[in-house]
């Protein structure tokens, strides 16, 4: 992973400052989960060492013994024994007979003293198919040579066989002193068992809480970025509109975020867990046996190897996923906004294999990096059983030589699968993060972005004797980082109470003046002032404020007719709605729909026609009784009749503010105050339609293509 990409994720990571007493708790979870799993199977192994092959004895520092087995072991011990024996133990105060072992004693001596008694005593019992400890206890240990060559004997003897030998004499010992020995080994058993089920319900409830916390932590990310990157394209101009497809940025509000939702919660789940739990276990094991260490050493390094192998051919993969989803998501959402031009074209077949195209290209990608995983899972299976397989193996070989007890070899069995297990999870989240980090680097691409267009801390206010005025002074303006200029030395003003309508040929300038207006864009060269003030100097909101807007082309939102009216003004009355209905002859239509304006409106307004649509989006911009309205070409969806109508009646509706209106009809702005004609960026023409007639052959063009040369 490049370090770029990383320090992109890692920047996201602020995200999580809200829930920072959720993460440090939730790590908490995962610690004492972790040492549960850790600790499980020492309690395994204690059941199996101490509760079956040690028949329950957890200690062979007898803890009371009667005072003739005591005589027994001091006669049959070496002079260092007989006083770490001697020294151990008190007459008991209420049993006769019966010897305690001091609070103070030294146990460890204590122990090694009694395995040495015991493993005489099996010497002097002469008994190689088996030690009865009953038996042992009542020998005759007058012979003192006899007995200084047993217990010479008994010191070349391995200790694992002297520790078992002891075991079954401190059970004999328990026995005689008053006690149960059988007893004690199922109370040890259900015991360990006991405290077992506790620490795995510990860790279970752990568990529970870390997932149920990571999900919440994740989801609330999640919900944080949306919400900020939602922020953050409205506050963008057309101008990072232009470097950012619609498409991408659906995919990076929904694909990227989902992948960076996923990784933060298997980080919260995983990803700290498989560490602790590794390195806890590779403690465990040097803990339980270092002689059989190399084992995992020689399964971690094949692990370690097979990840970066599988990381360098599968991380340049994910980038290119991204992208290919950006283009299928292209592709399907041109595909059907477009449908109807697709069938009335008979393009269903090339739109077919358009789309086959994209989705073959993401499927043979997808199907590369799920190969490279299938191929990685069954491998680190395999390395999993092979080890398992050498672990029993180099086991059961200590086992034999009396180096470990079988419980050990069954922990150490059990830590081996824990670390391989941790290995394999990191592997898998090294699929993970490169893909996150790819979404995390185009998520962070559009939160970093600095709109070009932004409000000044110093914003100016319109000034009240100019409000509604619209004016151009020299303006040019050019896109990005073209080489020429859009627009040329524009200048004209527009003032209440008067229409300014701008004609041109197509691609002549007509939206982009418009868009100026309304700050989409800022000029590159003089300036644009409304109400007074440069647009520049004044904020976005107050600017937008000022003007009804109808775009280009009409588009209304999923809703009702009501809600899409609303949109000018939330506390709209019923009869300024009604008013703004009947001014954009919208009523006749309106009226036919069962539920009225609350009839359902779908996402693009796409169950009304285009010309019904824009007269709703007429309806809209003038309910918001602005001192300036803008139409860009919206009434070229209606038919002449209800043109004519239309105007007639917005007249009277908007006689005092300031009408901005850009037509392709002639017959629309012949009866405009002023008419700006556009060709390549410059005003070629301006005055009145009967001016224009006579002074500007572009528009005379225009008006004889459309009325005809005997209206010219």
């Amino acid at each position: 992973m490049r370090c770029w990409e990383v320090s992109k994720l890692l920047k996201l990571i602020g995200y999580l400052k809200p829930y920072l007493g959720i993460v440090i708790l939730s790590l908490a979870l995962l610690f004492t989960q972790a040492m549960c799993d850790l600790n499980l199977p020492n309690y395994m192994a204690n059941i199996v060492n101490t509760g079956i092959q040690r028949a329950g004895v957890e200690t062979l520092a007898p803890k009371r013994i009667d005072a003739e087995s005591l005589s027994l072991l001091l006669s049959v011990s070496g002079t260092e024994d007989a006083d770490a024996i001697a020294s151990s133990y008190s007459e008991s105060e209420t049993d006769a007979g019966i010897y305690v072992l001091n609070g103070d004693a030294d146990t460890a001596s204590l122990e090694g003293a009694v395995t040495n008694a015991a493993q005489t005593l099996f010497i002097l019992a002469g008994a190689p198919e088996g030690f009865d400890a009953d038996a042992a206890l009542s020998l005759d240990v007058s012979d003192g040579a006899r007995v200084e060559s047993a217990r010479g004997e008994a010191m070349l003897s391995a200790e694992s066989v002297r520790e078992q030998n002891a075991v079954y004499l401190v059970r004999s010992l328990y026995a005689r002193a008053g006690g149960d020995p059988d007893r004690a080994q199922m109370d040890f058993i259900y015991r360990s068992g006991a405290l077992m089920l506790l620490i795995s319900l510990i860790g279970v409830a752990a568990a529970i809480g870390v997932g149920f916390l990571s999900s919440r932590v994740s989801a609330g990310v999640a919900r944080d970025l949306r919400s900020d990157l939602f922020k953050k394209v409205e506050s963008f101009s057309n101008s990072e509109f232009d470097k950012f497809s619609t498409a991408s940025l659906i995919t990076r509000t929904t694909n990227d975020i989902t992948q960076i939702q996923l990784v933060t919660t298997l980080a919260m789940r995983i990803m700290i867990y498989a560490p602790i739990m590794g390195v806890g276990g590779v403690v465990m094991v040097i803990s339980r046996s270092l002689s059989m260490t190399w084992t995992i050493v020689l399964s971690v390094g094949i692990l370690i190897a097979m990840i970066i192998v599988v990381f360098l051919v599968a991380m340049p993969k994910f980038k290119i996923i991204q992208s290919l989803i950006d283009k299928l998501n292209l592709v399907a959402r041109e595909n059907l906004t477009g449908v109807t031009v697709t069938r009335a074209f008979g393009a269903e077949d090339f739109e077919h294999e358009r789309f086959d195209d994209a989705n073959t290209a993401l499927m043979k990608t997808n199907l590369f990096v799920n190969r490279v995983i299938v191929v990685m899972m069954p491998s680190m299976m395999l390395i999993m059983n092979l080890t398992m397989l050498l672990v029993l193996w180099t086991g059961a070989g200590r086992i034999n030589a009396g180096e470990l007890m079988v419980g050990d070899v069954m922990a150490f069995l059990q830590y081996a699968m824990h670390i391989i297990m941790s290995f394999f999870i990191i592997s898998v989240m090294f699929i993970m993060v490169p893909r996150a980090s790819v979404a995390g680097d185009r998520v962070y691409e559009v939160l970093s972005c600095a709109p070009s267009i932004v409000d000044r801390e110093d914003a100016l206010s319109m000034r009240g004797d100019e409000r509604g005025t619209v004016e151009f002074e020299h303006v040019s303006f050019r896109y990005g980082e073209a080489e020429n200029d859009v627009l040329h030395d524009i200048s004209f003003s527009a003032r209440p109470g008067r229409t300014t309508a701008i004609i041109g040929a197509t691609g002549s300038g007509k939206t982009t003046l418009l868009n100026l207006i309304l700050r989409f864009y800022d000029v590159t060269g003089g300036s644009v002032r409304v109400g007074g003030v440069d647009v520049r100097n004044l904020k976005q909101s107050e600017l937008r404020r000022e003007i009804g807007y109808v775009p280009q082309k009409g588009t209304l939102f999923s809703g009702t007719i009501e809600s899409n009216l609303r949109y000018a003004d939330e506390n709209a009355t019923e009869d300024d709605m009604a008013r703004a209905i009947e001014v954009s002859q919208s009523a006749e239509f309106v009226a036919k729909k069962e539920e009225g304006i609350r009839s359902p409106v779908a996402q693009g307004g796409s169950n009304v026609s285009g010309g019904q649509r824009q007269r709703l989006g007429i309806a809209r911009a003038i309910l918001r009784k602005a001192p300036i309205y803008i139409f860009d070409d919206s009434f070229s969806a209606l038919d002449f009749k209800t043109d004519a109508r239309l105007r007639r009646e917005l007249r009277r509706y908007v006689k005092n503010a300031t009408v901005i209106i850009v037509a392709q009809r002639v017959s629309t702005i012949m009866n405009a105050d002023e008419i700006l004609v556009l060709d390549e960026g410059r005003i070629v023409g301006r005055g009145r339609h009967d001016e224009l007639l006579s002074s500007c052959s572009v528009y005379r063009e225009i008006a004889a293509s459309q009325l005809g040369l005997e209206a010219v």
